[in-house]
């Protein structure tokens, strides 16, 4: 039995369906009872949970012999870090006494130790309390999402502008979900001794300008990119719908993935879907 963490998520999603179609039994968490409809098919036992509650999420984890684990991203409209963090020690404490033998975490590229840098220090932190448990623990880093382009759909096709913080021809390792999702199966039903990082990114690193050029062949019309200076970084995400406290986190981290770069590993895994791939999937959908 496998316990599924965000489970109705883009990664979650593909792990329960790639899980499903082996006929393996899953335990799907999610926080909604529509959530829970939505992902209710055969094999798939979706429950209704809070990660924030310990003992209810110990007494799931409880029921399963192996985890994925992916701590759930903070309503942007509060304060994303301690929302995020709070949720992080709770899922690692609920391990204790849960009994699993084998764990997979969802982490990020650039993960590192710090203080109010979003994802890279949330998760880096969630790495080291999930493996303090003890439990043989596989941590898969994945690259930038494709999802993060989706809400520049909008703007790109109003305007034939693409504002980004990131300098147009930094180039970056990208993924999409469905490529972490498959991956992150592929370690779940690995042997025990799998574990350690790896990276997950798609077959292609991509700068921004290769997103415009993407947008622009897709839209048929000319894209310019449009770069938000450093001192606007908290100002583009408060535009965003962002709370003070999350952008000024967003804006660090920002600022700290343009001064250090990305993570460059020379061996990741590398899914199969493209940058056009991704795009055209989001233009079919809307």
């Amino acid at each position: 039995m496998y316990v599924i963490l965000g489970a109705s998520g883009h990664i979650g999603s593909v792990v329960i369906d790639a899980l499903q179609a082996s006929s393996e039994k899953v335990i799907a968490v999610v926080h909604s009872a529509q959530k829970a409809a939505a992902i209710k098919h055969g094999g798939v036992e979706p429950v209704i949970a809070d990660v924030a509650d310990t003992g209810q999420l110990r007494s799931i984890l409880q029921k399963g012999r192996r985890a994925f684990l992916l701590n759930p991203p903070g309503d942007i409209k509060g304060d994303t870090n301690a929302e995020e963090m709070k949720t992080a020690r709770s899922i690692a404490a609920a391990l204790d006494g849960s009994g699993l033998e084998k764990l997979v975490v969802a982490s990020t590229y650039g993960a590192l130790d710090g203080a109010g840098i979003g994802d890279l220090s949330v998760l880096y932190e969630f790495e080291r309390l999930v493996k303090a448990s003890g439990i043989p623990t596989a941590v898969n880093r994945g690259a930038y999402y494709f999802t993060n382009l989706d809400m520049l759909l909008q703007s790109v096709r109003e305007t034939g502008r693409l504002l980004t913080p990131f300098p147009a021809d930094m180039k970056m390792p990208m993924v999409s979900p469905r490529d972490l999702g498959e991956a992150a199966v592929a370690r779940l039903k690995s042997p025990v001794d799998d574990i350690g990082i790896d990276y997950v990114e798609g077959p292609e690193r991509y700068s921004f300008a290769d997103v415009a050029n993407a947008f622009s062949s897709l839209l048929g019309r000319p894209v310019t990119i449009e770069t938000i200076a450093r001192e606007k970084f908290e100002e583009y995400y408060l535009g965003l719908g962002f709370s003070w406290a999350a952008a000024r986190c967003y804006a660090k981290m920002t600022e700290v993935t343009i001064d250090t770069g990305f993570e460059m590993p020379g061996r990741p895994h590398r899914g199969g879907t493209t940058l056009d791939k991704h795009l055209e999937a989001l233009l079919a959908k809307h």
